[in-house]
């Protein structure tokens, strides 16, 4: 009996061509899309699940809640001593790994040759709590040594040319000299869904070593830029036991409570707003309430990805919908067929089982041919969401239930309305033509509207994340971020190259300007954070050791006082400039700000310095959060890392060269290295512009579906009406009437969808808003907008059929009935 109904199913397939193709095809369509999101949703939340005891692995975060004027979040930034000593205190830890990420790229030496290279640090124990896999070395012994080093695999063929380097010794730059470090593994390529990512791995024990690791090494107030991972024990619930960590906390913070009690940042009532949490390693990725260590992370916000799956699933119900409707339209040409089935002695039962297997026919056609379209895509999708997924079985074994089941579902669920309504035809009213299958009936509107629902929020929500994308492009930062270079003097002599190639570049006409920060600015740069007191006001604020030349050059705003003056010795040991946020948060203004005195962390103890002057606030940071407390100081020891030179407006080409020429000519022994400032700051918002390119190709896909699922309703209605239209000509009803007729059915599905659609978008999208600092409102324009677009797209989906109805012989379609 199956084996009948797949044939007679092929049968009737094959029989109408268009209609199989416009079905399929867009069935297909629907499900590739599908998969695609849905693959990448999986694969976000995939993220460091492939460590075999990811479950017992933790990041330890100091959180806060509560805290005056301050919003609840997390920092993974944690203080060297904190792995050993929780380790030592709590038995359900068994184990801890601090890993410091990479802080730009230093000098790596090979034969002489010199390249750049990222090099992070982490304990010897990495390869014992986590699941990175090692071609060559041992787990226990490839980082036991102080001058060992890890590899991965396409670090060594960069490096060697080969992966076979074991015992190979590399020198890399650190502080002044290039160190000695010998290979003591190589491990394969770290998987893209870890959130731990390295390419060169030295020992933390070395790091110790360093000027800045003896510093660190047991001052818990001091963090540099390390993450601390804990593994428990099986079946700890230390993760849940707050009172442990508070008590853990409290041995090595005794003064906390006291100074924010003093300081008026807790009032002492209720839980104490600092705490030690244990982020599990599968929230890592998807926690963006938690800034990583070492900046701001590659973290994927959930509700994004949430969303995305919610614009999978409108694309799949769209299509869905649109095989729905097109069965409806093409039942007419088969109530003759039924009909004879049922005096022949067909029940209702077999006629439903026969549609339902065309239709599971139909799904898995378009399953194939969707999973066909997906891989074909796969690439550029890869490149437009910057990921590396693909269709692996093995690494996703839950998508091939997924595909079984959505298989499945999409066949009944887009199946069992035409098979009950064509079952349901009475024989000698299907054998004589009188019936009358709804192409007006409610359920059919009620399908068209959802489809138009769907559209018209994506189309919203398209213009909305455009909108918001050109706003954070185009909103004044704060300082001229426009033809300015900034080159990467990491790893050099810079206070012996600095004012050689400041000197050199000013003697060039196309140079406007030269300064120095020990820091950059834009998507990967590092930050300088400490602590300051004023009048036991307390506070964390961002420093930027400068040169005098640095608010001239970089386009910034002096509200008031001075600038840094040669002249004045003072000005390098004890003044400072500070930003408005700085003096908003302790509580003073413009006027009476100048002249002021803060305790600023210094090396070993506060010092204390001067305010001479207050900087407009420039974003040197994403627009998702507001400026921070920030400080300019001008230390007589400066050694900036950061070279940034204004060029006059023009083609920068013959510029960039004569910089290159006098970096040869001043460190011809390191590779030159720059970036445009305004390109950095835009990097800032890449998984944006992503976002975006994502969602405006789903919604393509969405109106394209659907206007495939209108044309064939039109087809339905303009063939239910086809006698009245025939009748109407006859008496002379006007050309512009006819083709009126098939659009008045639609009026009043779009002013529906559009009423449910609009605020259903708006909320959505002002709670997508709401992660950004600065953000656009959402005016009447945008409404009013994808109204139009909406009607014009109705308009010329309906208008072929609308046209080929009122052109048709009335006296061929009257002879018919």
């Amino acid at each position: 009996m199956l084996k009948n109904y797949i044939n007679i199913a092929w049968r009737n397939l094959t029989k109408q061509k268009i209609l199989t193709f416009i079905n399929i095809s867009g069935l297909s369509i629907g499900m590739g899309c599908f998969s695609l999101f849905m693959l990448y949703a999986v694969s976000e939340f995939s993220f460091d699940r492939f460590h075999l005891r990811e479950a017992d692995i933790f990041r330890l975060v100091q959180w806060q809640v509560g805290l005056k004027g301050m919003q609840p979040g997390g920092d993974a930034g944690t203080p060297v001593p904190l792995g050993p000593a929780i380790k030592k205190d709590l038995p359900d830890v068994e184990n801890f790994v601090r890993f410091q990420q990479s802080f730009g790229q230093k000098f790596v030496k090979i034969n002489d040759k010199v390249t750049r290279s990222d090099i992070s640090f982490a304990d010897p124990q990495i390869f014992s709590v986590f699941s990175f896999k090692l071609i060559e070395g041992s787990p226990t012994a490839a980082l036991f040594d102080l001058h060992s080093i890890v590899l991965t695999r396409d670090k060594a063929i960069q490096l060697f040319g080969q992966t076979h380097v074991l015992g190979k010794r590399i020198d890399i730059k650190i502080d002044d000299q290039f160190v000695p470090f010998t290979v003591g593994g190589v491990a394969e390529n770290i998987p893209f869904n870890s959130s731990i990512q390295f390419g060169l791995l030295g020992s933390f024990d070395y790091l110790l070593q360093t000027s800045m690791g003896m510093q660190a090494g047991n001052d818990w107030h001091m963090t540099i830029g390390m993450e601390t991972y804990v593994e428990l024990r099986k079946s700890s619930n230390l993760a849940g036991e707050r009172g442990k960590l508070a008590k853990f906390r409290q041995k090595y913070f005794p003064e906390e409570q006291a100074d924010l009690k003093k300081s008026g940042l807790w009032n002492g009532i209720g839980a104490f707003p600092m705490q030690y949490v244990l982020q599990p390693m599968s929230d890592v990725h998807t926690n963006p309430k938690i800034e990583a260590g070492y900046g701001p992370g590659d973290v994927a916000n959930p509700s994004n990805i949430w969303i995305l799956i919610s614009i999978a699933c409108a694309v799949l119900l769209i299509a869905c919908i649109n095989f729905t409707t097109l069965a409806i339209g093409r039942s007419s040409g088969r109530a003759k067929e039924v009909g004879l089935r049922k005096v022949i002695g067909g029940t209702r039962q077999q006629l439903i089982r026969q549609f339902l297997t065309e239709s599971l026919l139909l799904s898995v056609l378009s399953a194939v041919l969707g999973l066909l379209w997906a891989n074909l895509f796969l690439p550029w999708f890869n490149q437009l969401a910057g990921t590396e997924i693909g269709f692996s079985f093995s690494q996703y074994p839950q998508i091939i239930w997924m595909l079984v089941g959505l298989t499945l579902l999409v066949g009944i669920l887009a199946g069992t309305y035409p098979a009950f309504v064509l079952s349901s035809f009475r024989p000698v009213e299907a054998l004589k033509n009188k019936f009358k299958l709804g192409g007006s009936n409610l359920f059919t509107k009620s399908l068209v509207t959802v489809q138009f629902v769907l559209s018209v929020a994506l189309i919203i929500s398209t213009v909305v994340i455009l909108q918001q994308l050109t706003f954070l492009h185009s909103k004044d930062l704060g300082f001229n971020k426009e033809n300015v270079v900034m080159v990467d003097a990491t790893g050099t002599d810079t206070k012996k190259v600095y004012p050689l190639f400041k000197h050199a570049l000013l003697a060039d006409s196309h140079v406007n300007g030269v300064t120095g920060s020990e820091i950059g600015l834009g998507d990967g740069e590092g930050e300088m954070g400490g602590g300051f007191n004023y009048k036991d006001q307390r506070g964390s604020v961002i420093e930027y050791p400068v040169d005098g030349d640095y608010l001239t050059v970089m386009g910034m705003k002096l509200l008031t006082g001075r600038n840094f003056d040669p002249k004045i010795t003072s000005d390098t040991v004890t003044s400072i400039l500070v930003n408005e946020a700085m003096i908003r948060s302790i509580g003073l203004t413009l006027s009476n700000a100048v002249g002021q005195q803060l305790k600023v962390d210094g090396p070993q103890k506060q010092v204390s310095r001067q305010i001479i002057g207050v900087v407009k606030d420039f974003n040197f940071e994403p627009l998702s959060r507001t400026v921070r407390p920030q400080i300019f100081s001008q230390p007589s020891g400066l050694q900036p890392s950061r070279f940034f030179i204004r060029l006059m407006p023009g083609d920068p080409a013959p510029t960039l060269a004569g910089l290159e020429a006098a970096w040869k000519t001043i460190a011809p022994e390191f590779p030159f290295k720059y970036a445009f400032v305004d390109e950095r700051m835009e990097m800032f918002y890449k998984s944006e512009a992503r976002w975006s390119k994502i969602v405006g190709w789903a919604g393509g896909v969405c109106i394209f579906l659907a206007c495939l699922g209108l044309f064939g309703l039109a087809a339905l209605t303009a063939v239910n009406r086809t006698k009245e239209i025939s009748i109407r000509k006859i008496l002379g009803a006007p050309f512009r009437a006819l083709v009126g007729l098939l659009y008045k059915d639609f009026y009043l599905q779009i002013a529906i969808a559009f009423s449910i659609a609009c605020p259903l978008a708006w909320y959505v999208m002002n709670k997508w808003l709401e992660n950004y600092a600065y953000r656009i409102k959402i005016g009447p324009g945008v409404f009013i907008s994808t109204g139009a677009i909406t009607v014009c797209i109705v308009l010329i989906t309906i208008g072929y059929q609308a046209l080929k109805s009122a052109f048709s012989n009335p006296v061929e379609s009257l002879r018919a009935e």
